[in-house]
């Protein structure tokens, strides 16, 4: 009996303890709260033209096509997790003005096209997408660029249907185990289970900018304007589910092995300053890849045709060029 005054001090300790946790929890859902939001909320400001939305898939596609309809191979350009089309700004004019054709597209998960309709955004159904969109587009043969998952994505329809894709251009691509020397905190977030499903609900903006700034090489590139942009576009209905899915079909080993049987030509782009996907990725797609070539970007991180348009989008010209000449 003499126990249990301790005992009911340490109930009432947990008791408050409970109190307080469950209070922190209510600020936090007040501070943070950010709800899912409307795709036609978010049409004004990032889908203003040239972007069109076309019926694939059982999804209304997000994508802008510009250009000349008579280049004979347009580019179609493919962006990384948790970002859009819009990551491609700075390399459309000058594309568009050497005569390309160019086709960006919100993958599904991601932007404003949403999630697929089944919820499976395993790397198959991707290369799947895509295939289907082309011939919607009536586009028979592609170059493709892609970066980090769309690099993968880039690489996986080359593998399924190498007849359609002309030539490669890799931007800091995923394709083998990651190696990461440093996780953006928002993926890190999005791969704990049970946390992962609070932020279907609570995404405090600064985790987003922290996480944009991570890829960069210089942070101090990242604009509020840019922040904006990641922010809302992940807060489209079903991005967030379409996020925790995708982590869970990360590239293993019996993956990267057929990287080595591609055989097109390959432009690898990388950024020097890459925390997410270190530059030794790309020794290993030149040594898997026959004659593929590589360009790198000392200053740059993880995003280099983001951070500096300009620069990168010169090799690209070149490359492209090289494609024309060939099929004369």
């Amino acid at each position: 009996m003499a126990r249990l005054p301790g005992l009911k001090r340490w109930l009432r300790r947990l008791a408050w303890l409970a109190a307080a946790l469950a209070l922190g929890l209510a600020l936090l859902l007040v501070v943070y709260w950010a709800p899912s939001r409307p795709l036609d909320e978010l049409k004004a400001r990032w889908a203003p033209p040239p972007s069109t939305f076309l019926a694939i898939d059982g999804m209304q596609v997000h994508l802008r096509d510009e250009g000349p309809r008579d280049d004979p191979a347009p580019i179609l350009l493919l962006h990384g997790t948790s970002d859009s089309l819009h990551t491609w700004d700075g390399w459309v004019p000058p594309l568009v003005q050497s005569g390309r054709r160019v086709i960006r597209v919100d993958l599904p998960g991601f932007g404003l096209t949403g999630p697929f309709p089944d919820g499976d955004h395993g790397i198959a159904a991707y290369p799947r997408f895509l295939s289907h969109l082309l011939v919607a587009l009536g586009v028979q043969r592609v170059s493709v660029a892609g970066n980090s998952f769309g690099g993968q994505v880039a690489l996986e329809l080359a593998l399924a249907e190498p007849e359609r894709v002309e030539r490669l251009v890799l931007v800091d691509a995923l394709a083998y185990p990651r190696s990461a020397t440093k996780v953006p905190i928002g993926f890190v977030v999005a791969s704990l289970p049970g946390v992962n499903r609070v932020m279907d609900y609570v995404l405090p903006r600064s985790l987003v900018e922290d996480s944009v700034r991570s890829v960069y090489g210089d942070p101090s590139r990242v604009t509020p304007a840019l922040v904006d942009r990641y922010y809302e576009l992940s807060l489209r209905e079903g991005n967030r589910a379409a996020l925790r899915n995708r982590f869970g079909d990360l590239p293993d080993e019996a993956d990267a092995q057929r990287v080595k049987r591609l055989r097109l030509p390959v432009l690898l782009l990388w950024g020097g300053q890459d925390q997410l996907i270190p530059i030794a990725a790309s020794d290993r797609f030149l040594a898997d890849i026959p004659g593929s070539r590589r360009v790198v970007f000392p200053g740059l991180g993880h995003v280099p045709h983001q951070e500096d348009p300009q620069a990168t989008v010169v090799p690209v010209l070149d490359f492209l060029r090289e494609g024309d000449q060939g099929r004369r």
